[in-house]
């Protein structure tokens, strides 16, 4: 096991010797998260704390495969402009020396405190796993505290991914499990004092059918309802559902805190794209509830991806803001993005098909008085969104990133579209359609010098359609200041 310091040294070493090629690659993001070097993916620790926005970030800065991941970290004062700052947390203790895994911030006694996985592998290769704590007074340095919760019984190791809250003046904690039967749960935690845990059992599952692990549960109360938010693993396709490897979903009720039980309704996906995974949410002072989550998926196609020759993989979502609307969860990007829009490129009517160039780091909007007959966007030769309003279905086609052959991500519109906003970035589609009642996240590796959007539609309705060229120089990687500062 390697201490703090050496851990620090080597992880600023690759990164020195990295980042330049990775900088270089054209598929870069410009305005998404990304790591400098290496591989990144669950969002950790995600907090507005004395009016800076802080995200933490599970993160591998010596290859793009998995292993022992470190706490990264970014900050930012807008949640456009992004600053990497030092890296946070390394597994350099007996209670996380092979990764410190994901968890969650909170704000208490004018310290910023994040609960985390502290993975372990024992002498006979078992896993163990530990949630620990750790402190800092300026959100930047943290001191480890140890381990606050032991595995109970009634779970196998996987047990992870502590997400802390406060309810009527009581702290609350839940963490994704499996149970000794090999099914996915949440288990519940209740504390006076964030030092002493009681657990109170499963607050959801084990459901049939809905996987063997339940991974990053994110509990909150939204509009008077509560919304538990995870990520199943080893959810069968069912149709167009569930058609990634792991899924992302929610259920909607209400916890009952004395009892540690919530009743909720279905398990609804809460992306319909290729890439999306562990979110987690907070809230900022503005009282918005605000996600971020991975644009990735474990286990999914990630050594086809061509960035890893550039020495990094995967990137963060844009952050959205939560609403609950018709008994659903709508995501909406915040209103802060409109500060990524750097030139208006175009804004017409679209008649029966258009086409035009536009930027690689670009904002669309389609807009109708009424609902599309039939819509399709075709983007830089690579990506096509269509929709039908006869057969009801708004579906995403791409190449494979192994095969090449065309795979398909689809979700129900019986309602037609009325609004259509897209983010694209390098190598990333953002689309929330209808103000957010469903989103499709995805990467895309098209051709870097292709530049061209189709756009055509069918019916009665008017289409306006407006594009804006963004901002692409949003995340800022300096080093100088991670060793000896």
């Amino acid at each position: 096991m390697m201490n703090d310091k050496d851990l620090r040294q080597q992880a600023y070493q690759a990164v020195e010797k990295s980042l330049k090629t990775a900088q270089q690659d054209p598929y870069r993001q410009g305005f998404h998260m990304t790591p400098p070097v290496g591989l990144l993916n669950d969002p950790n620790g995600w907090i507005q704390w004395q009016g800076k926005y802080h995200m933490y970030f599970q993160w591998m800065p010596f290859h793009t495969g998995h292993g022992a991941k470190l706490w990264g970290h970014y900050s930012s004062d807008n949640l456009v402009d992004w600053k990497l700052e030092p890296i946070a947390l390394t597994p350099s203790d007996w209670f996380d020396k092979n990764g410190c895994y994901s968890g969650s911030s909170i704000d208490h006694d004018n310290k910023l405190k994040v609960f985390y996985t502290g993975n372990v592998r024992n002498d006979k290769g078992d896993r163990e796993t530990y949630q620990c704590l750790a402190e800092s007074d300026n959100g930047i340095d943290f001191i480890k505290k140890g381990v606050q919760v032991e595995l109970p019984e009634g779970y196998t190791a996987h047990f992870r991914d502590p997400k802390v809250w406060n309810h009527d003046g009581k702290w609350y904690m839940v963490i994704g499990a499996q149970t000794l039967e090999k099914e996915g749960t949440v288990a519940f935690f209740e504390s006076d004092n964030l030092e002493e845990w009681t657990h109170k059992g499963e607050l959801a599952g084990p459901v049939d059918g809905l996987g063997y692990m339940w991974e990053c549960p994110d509990a909150f109360q939204l509009d008077g309802k509560d919304v538990l938010i995870f990520s199943p693993q080893g959810v069968k396709a069912q149709g167009i559902d569930f058609n990634n490897q792991y899924q992302t979903g929610y259920v909607i009720g209400k916890i009952d805190y004395e009892n540690g039980k919530m009743e909720h309704g279905g398990f609804t996906e809460l992306d319909r794209g290729f890439e999306f995974y562990a979110p987690q949410s907070m809230v900022d002072e503005k009282g918005r509830r605000l996600l971020v989550g991975w644009m990735g998926v474990p286990d999914q196609g990630e050594e086809h991806h061509p960035t890893i020759k550039h020495h990094w993989i995967h990137n963060l979502t844009l952050p959205r803001e939560l609403r609950l609307e018709q008994g659903n969860l709508y995501q909406l990007p915040v209103e802060e993005m409109k500060q990524l829009r750097e030139e208006k490129l175009f804004e017409q009517a679209v008649g029966s098909e258009i086409s035009h160039d536009i930027a690689r780091t670009s904002e669309l909007i389609i807009e109708t008085e009424g609902s599309l007959d039939h819509l399709e966007l075709k983007l830089f030769d690579f990506l096509t969104m269509s929709y039908s309003k006869e057969e009801g279905y708004l579906t995403l086609e791409r190449p494979n990133l192994a095969s090449e052959e065309t795979e398909r991500r689809s979700c129900r519109l019986i309602e037609g579209v009325k609004h259509v906003q897209v983010f694209i970035d390098r190598s990333s589609v953002e689309i929330f359609i209808n103000k957010g009642k469903e989103v499709f996240t995805t990467r895309m590796f098209a051709d870097p010098e292709k530049r061209l959007l189709k756009v055509k539609q069918k019916g009665k309705e008017q289409l306006k359609l407006t594009a804006w060229k963004l901002k692409d120089n949003c995340i800022q990687q300096d080093i100088s200041n991670w060793y000896n500062k």
